[in-house]
């Protein structure tokens, strides 16, 4: 017996939203110390949001760093709704820190 083919179907949209967010760490007087705050911010928002995060500049700054984040749904709506959560989410836990940019992009795939 032959098996039919069907035709490929692409009908599941996978939806990217990236963040950029700067952040000015006021507390922070040496790399060590920024490194200790950035690396439990990072691991909170991991932990609490799923995303990936990474810090991605500004590496030899004491008192600035910047962070990228990803997370893919199948809806903008809810992962543009989840990145707005993790910038409040920073705001509302570390009021020691301040998010001085902040850039988001949702990609349609």
């Amino acid at each position: 017996m032959q098996r039919k083919k069907l035709p490929l179907c692409y009908t599941t949209r996978m939806v990217i939203a990236a963040a950029e967010i700067t952040l000015h760490l006021p507390d922070a007087h040496s790399l060590k110390d920024k490194r200790q705050i950035i690396k439990s911010v990072m691991a909170r928002v991991r932990n609490q949001f799923e995303v990936s995060i990474a810090e991605v500049g500004e590496n030899d700054r004491w008192q600035i760093a910047k962070i990228g984040l990803s997370y893919v749904s199948n809806s903008s709506q809810h992962a543009g709704e989840v990145v707005d959560h993790i910038r409040r989410y920073i705001e509302e836990t570390r009021p020691d820190l301040v998010i001085s940019a902040f850039e988001k992009e949702i990609i349609h795939w």
